[in-house]
């Protein structure tokens, strides 16, 4: 049995600096590192730890299992090691980035703002909802093979606003969680 517990202590650390600096710094315009590296595709840190830590204990169960094998073993602990890495030179040059533009209306938000975003998110939601049952409805009742495009083309363009009012919502969401957690 591997013992991987310097390698806890280190993510430990590395996660509580991680919050401070998510803290601080709020969340990224973009995703922190490549989707191969992490799949969390976080804008924030600690969600990047937990998926390290994750994979550390992928390492721990499978050989504790006995099922771990020379392959997966080596796919996994380079994985792990890369991961490290990555949110080491992150942690590192946070003195660099912290010269670098903060996105507008980034982390220092108000949450009961946040709240707010959210509700009207709610409101454009429904009513979004509603008018996609309406061009359905009318879609149906249509006799005009032409009207009936037009109707067609107008609910595709209803459905994909629907679309992203919910993508916007669940990251609105997200980041209301974030905050209540790490606050």
């Amino acid at each position: 049995m591997t013992n991987f517990s310097s390698i806890e202590i280190m993510l430990e650390q590395l996660g509580k600096t991680a919050t401070e600096i998510d803290r601080r710094r709020g969340e990224q315009r973009l995703p922190l590192f490549d989707e191969r590296l992490f799949g969390c595709r976080s804008r924030y840190l600690v969600p990047c730890i937990n998926e390290t830590k994750s994979t550390l204990g992928s390492i721990q169960r499978e050989e504790k299992a006995g099922i771990l094998t020379a392959q997966r073993a080596e796919y996994l602990t380079q994985m792990l090691v890369a991961q490290i890495e990555a949110i080491q030179r992150e942690v590192a040059t946070q003195r660099i980035r912290s010269n670098e533009p903060r996105p507008k209306g980034s982390y220092k938000k108000p949450i009961s703002d946040m709240y707010q975003d959210l509700a009207q998110h709610q409101e454009w939601e429904r009513r979004l909802t509603q008018m996609v049952r309406e061009q359905e409805h009318a879609i149906n009742n249509c006799h005009s093979f032409s009207q009936q495009q037009g109707l067609q083309k107008t609910l595709l363009t209803t459905e994909k606003r629907l679309e992203r009012c919910k993508e916007a919502m669940k990251r609105l969401e997200q980041q209301i969680t974030y905050r209540e957690q790490n606050d």
